[in-house]
């Protein structure tokens, strides 16, 4: 099989950035692990700036349309007591659509309806890559023994990327230090109309309501990488850690299933210095995979597919769009990732005089901080 573009990747940055190859005349061709897709994870929060970019790529609609806007989001410590609080709508006034929340699966729908069928391959998990001696292009190897190749190469494939890791050797992921719970369960009798998380000595507990009366909760936890008690927890283990916490901490964890639950260690990806290798170009979490203490992870991923898109409508070959690609990516993702990074630290604290001061500081923060930190995060160069 022989093909132009090669997206190695079916997730959210591969699907996106298959978008705007569309989007500008090509036809790309994506090789996904799974067959069929199924995407991993949960729910998650889109922000003002991935809004924007799913704008840009003409897809912003049909995503909202599979979602959620909440209102405000708040910190709150152990007690209930609000740390940090947010009014969604003033930001949202401001910068544009904010706090939208929809389920990982919802959101690849909409994706996938945008690609034809004819440039989606399923069942083919690269492993690896190599250049052709004749032509110039490269040969993609997958986990099934077949090959396929291409002219240009975009890696989408995640954290754990075979392909990133032959181009760029240091580049293993690094654990943050703690561990983490998810579920989705009906919110039909919770009826918790508000997103929030709860920073307290145990660690943290989030709520993020979605839409069709979902609710997409998690917990985290300091503990060794791969603990072996913590990843054989169950529910009833995770209601007695928090039993200290407000009271619909342990509503929640009660009314979920263990069928539902899911399990992973945090990990991010320490920035590196590059993503366009000639013809071959890293995105999304093959390239700045993140901690979710922003809720910047699937955001990033998009951004990217949005300045990708308009490097592919500007002048030159996609050679030198890929390096002006990474140019205007590197310094802002890297951002992300240190800033995402360093929030974990604070939010995971277990001292208790230590908890008290970052508390005290978050609350005195004046509004006029926030705001730039918002400014910085938001203002999005497509």
């Amino acid at each position: 099989m022989k093909c132009k573009i090669a997206i190695i990747g079916g997730g959210i940055a591969g699907l996106t950035s298959a978008i705007a190859f569309l989007k500008a005349g090509y036809s790309p061709t994506v090789f996904e692990a799974a067959q069929p897709i199924r995407p991993i994870g949960a729910g998650l929060g889109l922000a003002a700036n991935a809004i924007k970019a799913l704008d840009r790529l003409g897809i912003r609609d049909k995503v909202v349309a599979k979602g959620r806007i909440l209102s405000s989001f708040a910190i709150k410590d152990e007690s209930g007591r609000d740390i940090t609080y947010n009014d969604s709508t003033k930001i949202s006034r401001e910068y544009g659509l904010d706090n939208f929340t929809i389920h990982r699966a919802a959101l690849h729908d909409a994706l996938l309806s945008e690609i034809p069928e004819e440039n989606l391959v399923t069942g083919k998990r690269s492993v690896d890559f190599t250049m052709q001696q004749s032509g110039g292009n490269y040969r993609i190897f997958f986990k099934d023994g077949t090959s396929c190749e291409a002219d240009y190469l975009v890696v989408a494939d995640g954290i754990h990327s075979a392909i990133r890791q032959k181009l760029v050797p240091g580049s293993k992921p690094r654990y943050a230090g703690y561990t983490c719970w998810r579920a989705v369960i009906d919110n039909s009798l919770l009826g918790i109309a508000e997103s929030y998380e709860i920073w307290g000595r145990k660690g943290r507990f989030g709520v993020v309501p979605l839409a069709d009366n979902q609710l997409y909760w998690f917990a985290t936890i300091n503990a060794a990488e791969n603990h072996p008690r913590f990843k054989n927890f169950t529910l009833s283990d995770l209601a007695s850690w928090f039993k200290d916490y407000p009271d619909a901490t342990r509503q929640i964890i009660s009314a979920s299933g263990e069928d539902a639950l899911i399990w992973n260690d945090i990990i991010d990806l320490k920035p590196i210095s590059q993503y366009a290798f000639g013809r071959v170009l890293l995105v999304g979490d093959a390239a700045h995979a993140t901690t979710p203490n922003m809720g910047q992870g699937a955001c990033q991923a998009i951004e990217d597919a949005a300045v990708l898109l308009d490097e592919l409508t500007s002048e030159g070959n996609l050679e030198e769009q890929f390096a002006r690609f990474e140019k205007r990516r590197l310094r802002r993702t890297h951002f992300i990732v240190n800033q995402s990074a360093r929030i974990g630290k604070i939010a995971q604290a277990e001292h208790p005089l230590l908890i008290r001061i970052r508390n005290g500081l978050f609350r005195a923060i004046p509004e006029s901080v926030r705001n730039r930190q918002l400014k910085e995060l938001y203002n999005t160069d497509f």
